[in-house]
């Protein structure tokens, strides 16, 4: 039921609307430990490569000796590694529970994780067009969003603004998991791209984009205090609040170029 907001009768109308899926995928590491991610159905296995990268399970898709799905458990993906950490008997599975407006809990300490983020190259210089036109290729991209409101989409483009990889999820965290995941199935690496967000940067972000190499974050939103301070130590070039042709360059503005 809708009641429209230029309703004079308050009159409530009877309609279909469509909604973002949210649903559980389990990725279940043998010998290591099963995470409950809540996430957009789609893209499992990009979901799956992408969220282990992100957590440093895995180095690059050379580590994954299987990925499959689970007949038993359709809302399970198993994975082996080819070389498993070794894990101390006494410590029990933690089936850690991954929900979608979360990245990165539990940290003790902030300023060691930053300090542990890897420097990112400095192979990738774009000039305003580019922006535009990244900016632009993120929304015609968003499908799911125009017909639900309430996804993300990430997208990781190249030093000409094409698109190297796209996802949408109900997680900024999820959809960047995916984005990346995509590449790495390929057998290549996000290293030297940008990648376009459709919200805010969080600290989460910046370290899932330093991880995988890329030099440039454009996003529609504001970032976070932590976000900055992340992007600054690892040489990300961070523009935010990306909209009617305007920028904010955070940090690392040498690789922005007037058109």
């Amino acid at each position: 039921m809708r009641l429209p907001a230029s309703s004079s009768d308050d009159k409530w109308i009877e309609e279909a609307a469509s909604v973002a899926v949210e649903a559980p995928l389990t990725i279940d590491i043998e010998g290591i430990d099963s995470y409950t991610i809540l996430c957009s159905p789609g893209d499992r296995r990009a979901m799956a490569v992408g969220f282990m990268f992100s957590e440093g399970i895995i180095q690059g898709i050379g580590d994954i000796a299987l990925l499959s799905d689970c007949i038993d458990f359709p809302e399970m993906m198993r994975v082996r590694l080819s070389n498993p950490p070794q894990k101390n008997a006494d410590t029990p599975g933690r089936n850690l529970l991954v929900v979608s407006s979360c990245g990165m809990c539990g940290s003790t300490d902030m300023q060691e994780r930053i300090a542990a983020l890897p420097p990112v190259g400095n192979t990738l210089h774009i000039n305003s067009d580019l922006i535009n036109q990244a900016m632009a290729l993120l929304n015609d991209k968003q499908d799911v969003f125009k017909k639900t409101r309430g996804t993300h989409a990430i997208l990781i483009v190249d030093g000409k603004g094409e698109a190297v990889s796209f996802a949408e999820d109900i997680g900024r965290h999820n959809a960047l998991d995916k984005a990346i995941g995509k590449i790495l199935l390929t057998g290549k690496t996000a290293k030297g791209c940008g990648a376009v967000l459709s919200g805010r940067v969080s600290f989460e972000m910046v370290s899932k984009c330093s991880l995988a190499g890329i030099e440039i974050i454009l996003a529609v939103s504001a970032p976070t205090s932590l976000a900055i301070e992340a992007a600054l130590h690892c040489g990300i070039t961070l523009c935010a609040s990306v909209r009617n042709g305007g920028a904010t360059i955070f940090t690392h503005p040498e690789r922005i170029h007037r058109s």
